[in-house]
């Protein structure tokens, strides 16, 4: 709990100022009985005088008027301060996703961190608001109404108080038996979350295959798995008002009779009296009401508050290093006996890699599907940490640069061509931040982007959600462009031209081969589109099985030229 008061610092006097005016309103509605009972008895019992009942039907409105304004000054302050909390709580949880490494986000899964950046968060923002508004009126006036009882006449006080526990123990024993599916139901609403998000995103391939009756059977089963959960909640939830009614109706008829016998046996207790007692045990059954709604809304908040620590709690298995400068006439990449393995599997998908690459040189990867391939080439940016061995960068162990710099060497462009909606200008500045539109331009001609971005609009070109408004093609020579416009010492391109045709894809590797000093690794699943690399490495299983230029790799390397003979077969 203490993590998140930071949170609420800047809004710390919307919290005073509205808990206080909520305890204002709650005082007045506990003195609400005593001025009717001083009415019935003085007013109307003793003196008979309507002046007298005016004036305390007078006050009456007076308070209520000014417990009108308390609470709605406290609803502000407390709508304030929860939006504000959750605002500060979303943007702290999602810049410390942001700082996680890909073994902590796979771990978690994408769909989780959604689901506790959203629905998460706003269980915890509306547990801030009820805390303002109604924790600390609630309390105050079921144990108000007690001791005002207990004021009235101490063996009724007595009742009520054994009344006010019942309902305590009742809300308790609830709150314990709802805790765990709570969080259950937090998890599957992260599975139903991870189901939507594939076939909106896969919605072309759903339909292409014709299988839109099995997502919906999976979407079912996941939702009728998280309503089978939500029914148990209910079914013990169920129980509380019942309960809760009971116990004090029950405590109601238990006053209305003793009091009956006070009334007849004993002159000092009086009628306004009896009346008072019954609005204190009506106030508090409405308080346990409110408190018994509370325990739900804070159970919930509880679980949701947990899995977002769970994040909080998680750190990053990649941290910066001392701060080292590259050195630029060292080798451009240097890999000695590296292996790795993703979390939660024994299994390495590298073992025992060893490459050198000079500063300009030309590289080409190529290996069959699960080979290594992009696993190897997410290690030079630090992207993952190698299990076991040494990768270096310009001289250093990628280790000892600080994360930033590191990656500020690397243009990458991943196998996804991933766009981000906004315009052609605001995805090229991912590159470089300052980049003027001529360095804009000249990177699109690299990429062989330029003639279909200014036909479409030019730099200032929408681009739709993932870049859904242009191509395949079109989407892969951007991400390129995007790689390329910040002018890297490294150029790392993950099979990022399969969408492109052969003549596009040799004029994108021909304008990349003449950028200057520039060390290029190129990962292909076609051996055309790496053949005139300076060296070829062939992966198979996570090893290197071949390197060497094209005509020795095809002479000497059996893999290397059966992937060459099956794809001229394709070709011919």
């Amino acid at each position: 709990m203490k993590r998140y008061h930071g949170y609420l610092k800047e809004y710390k006097w919307f919290c005073i100022l509205g808990a206080a005016l909520k305890w204002i309103e709650a005082v007045l509605e506990l003195l609400v009985p005593l001025v009717m009972a001083r009415i019935i008895d003085v007013g109307i019992a003793e003196r008979g005088s309507i002046g007298y009942v005016l004036a305390g039907g007078g006050v009456m409105l007076a308070m209520g008027a000014v417990g009108f304004g308390c609470a709605l000054f406290c609803q502000r302050s407390a709508s304030i301060a929860s939006q504000g909390f959750g605002t500060n709580v979303r943007n702290a949880l999602f810049r410390h996703i942001n700082t996680l490494s890909y073994r902590e986000l796979d771990k978690i899964g994408t769909a989780s961190l959604v689901t506790r950046t959203t629905n998460d968060v706003n269980q915890m923002q509306s547990a801030v608001a009820m805390i303002i508004r109604l924790v600390v009126r609630a309390p105050f006036i079921a144990v108000g109404a007690v001791i005002l009882c207990f004021v009235i006449d101490w063996q009724i006080g007595i009742l009520v108080c054994g009344v006010a526990v019942l309902v305590g123990l009742v809300l308790w024993i609830i709150m314990h038996k709802t805790v765990p599916y709570y969080a259950k139901n937090q998890r599957k609403l992260d599975r139903l979350t991870q189901i939507t998000n594939e076939n909106l995103e896969g919605a072309r391939v759903v339909r292409a295959f014709s299988r839109r009756e099995g997502e919906r059977a999976r979407f079912t089963e996941a939702a009728d798995d998280m309503l089978d959960n939500s029914l148990k909640i209910g079914k013990i939830s169920a129980w509380l008002n019942p309960l809760t009614y009971a116990i004090v109706n029950l405590g109601v008829a238990l006053i209305l009779f003793i009091s009956g016998y006070k009334v007849n046996g004993n002159a000092e207790f009086t009628s306004g009296e009896i009346i008072a007692l019954i609005n204190y045990m009506t106030q508090i059954l409405n308080a346990m009401i409110v408190i018994s709604n509370l325990v739900s809304l804070f159970t919930k908040a509880h679980a949701s508050m947990n899995r977002v620590s769970e994040v909080f709690d998680m750190h990053s298995s990649i941290e910066d290093g001392e701060g080292v400068r590259a050195d630029l006439s060292a080798p451009a990449i240097e890999m000695e006996g590296v292996s790795f393995s993703y979390a939660g599997t024994q299994q390495y998908s590298l073992r025992d890699v060893d490459i050198k690459i000079e500063r300009g040189e030309t590289i080409g990867i190529i290996g069959g599907t699960g080979s290594g391939k992009s696993t190897l080439v997410n290690l030079l940016p630090r992207l993952y940490d190698a299990s076991c061995g040494t990768v270096k960068v310009f001289g250093y162990d990628v280790r000892e640069y600080a994360v930033k710099d590191l990656r500020f060497l690397f243009g990458f462009v991943p196998q996804s061509a991933t766009l981000f909606s906004g315009t052609v200008r605001s995805n090229l500045s991912w590159g470089k931040s300052d980049a003027t539109d001529e360095e804009m331009d000249e990177a699109l001609k690299t990429a062989c982007a330029y003639e279909f971005v200014y036909e479409k609009g030019g730099l200032d070109e929408p681009v739709n959600e993932g870049g859904k408004n242009f191509s395949g093609g079109q989407r892969q020579r951007l991400t390129i462009a995007r790689a390329v416009v910040g002018k890297p010492e490294i150029l790392v391109l993950d099979d990022s031209c399969s969408a492109l045709d052969f003549t596009t894809d040799a004029n994108v590797r021909k304008n990349i081969g003449a950028l200057r000093d520039v060390t290029t690794i190129l990962i292909s699943q076609r051996a055309s589109s790496i053949r005139n690399a300076d060296t070829i490495y062939v992966l198979e299983d996570g090893k290197i099985v071949g390197q060497g230029k094209h005509y020795r790799l095809y002479a000497e390397c059996a893999l290397y030229r059966e992937i060459c003979d099956s794809q001229s077969r394709v070709e011919a």
